[in-house]
């Protein structure tokens, strides 16, 4: 099979295409004919060596959709979708023409989503479900105010909240395309232009002086003032991440005093069995039409996966990036 890979840590131009042995289901694993895989930002921090310890040489990619060639007799056809915080990691990953899993990793693809579609997804839902649902337990009724409405978490987590009947405010510095799910669910939306107070203040106006009980910083750093000052008392505030910044100060009496939770989500600690049983609760939603993946930008080969990744890099594209085997 032909797959990219890495020998050593750097930018997107270390990656090449490699021929390699054809992986076998062995020991309870599947063998799927990759169809397509999408390109994350944690792809590319993968392969400069800012995600711990992949072992190198290495094959990237997390999220993926394809046909199982090999496996159990009853899965052996299906088409199925993935991700997980191994794959592409501790195991070779999902951009190359063939990828080996756990078997009781597989999940059925819904038949609403083309292979393409379906390959966009994992990451992005996965890591909106584990801060929205499994870590905040956010409501029926609740606001929730989502930063970085305009990207592939903030999307994600602005349909999940809608689903489950929370007022979702949307937060970014600009307003999401009229194509994407979230902009015809986000029932308010703030500019990322003032000060935190200003913005905290604004969201405080949009709820009846009260705040927010959840917000979820799919941005955070340099966003974590904002969205402490927008939350509501006994308000939880999701982080998954930190840019410009891995550093805030926080003052300690207001945290106290307002009893604000503050909850880490990382999807990496999920491996791909456990984020395929995740995709099983998301498989409804998407079959029904409530959820929608986002746009996709462009396609790319495995011989331009070189290019896929620069994509992303220099964010020449608004949407994702999926590299079709």
């Amino acid at each position: 099979m032909r797959a990219l890979r890495f020998d050593r840590f750097g930018d997107p131009h270390i990656l090449h295409l490699a021929d390699m042995p054809d992986p076998v289901a062995e020991g309870g694993e599947a063998v799927i004919a990759v169809k397509a895989a999408s390109v994350d930002p944690s792809d590319l921090m993968n392969v400069a060596g800012q995600m711990g310890e992949t072992p190198l040489p290495h094959t990237p990619g997390r999220d993926f959709s394809g046909v199982v060639l090999e496996g159990p007799e009853n899965w052996v056809g299906a088409e199925v979708w993935g991700t997980g915080g191994d794959v592409g990691f501790a195991r070779d990953g999902s951009h190359a023409e063939l990828l080996a899993i756990p078997a009781a990793a597989l999940a059925r693809k819904p038949e609403r989503l083309s292979f393409e579609e379906a390959s966009v997804v994992g990451i992005s839902f996965i890591t909106g479900w584990l801060g929205a649902i499994e870590a905040a337990q956010l409501a029926k009724g609740e606001n929730i105010a989502v930063f970085g409405v305009s990207g592939g978490v903030g999307g994600a987590v602005s349909q999940i909240a809608h689903a489950i009947g929370a007022r979702v405010i949307g937060v970014d510095r600009v307003r999401p395309a009229d194509d994407t799910p979230a902009a015809s669910i986000i029932e308010e939306f703030v500019a990322l232009d003032g000060s935190a107070q200003d913005i905290g203040s604004t969201i405080k106006r949009l709820t009846a002086g009260r705040g927010v009980e959840v917000v979820y910083d799919a941005v955070g750093g340099v966003t974590t003032q904002a969205a402490l000052a927008s939350l509501a008392p006994r308000g939880r505030l999701v982080v998954i991440s930190a840019i410009g910044t891995r550093t805030v100060e926080i003052d300690l009496v207001d945290l106290y005093r307002n009893e604000t939770h503050i909850l880490g989500c990382n999807s990496l600690h999920f491996d791909v069995v456990e984020s395929g049983a995740r995709l099983n609760r998301l498989t409804p939603f998407f079959e029904s039409g409530e959820f929608r993946p986002l746009p996709i930008a462009d396609r790319y080969s495995l011989e331009d996966g070189q290019d896929a990744y620069l994509a992303v890099e220099n964010r020449r594209v608004r949407g994702r990036v999926v590299i079709c085997p």
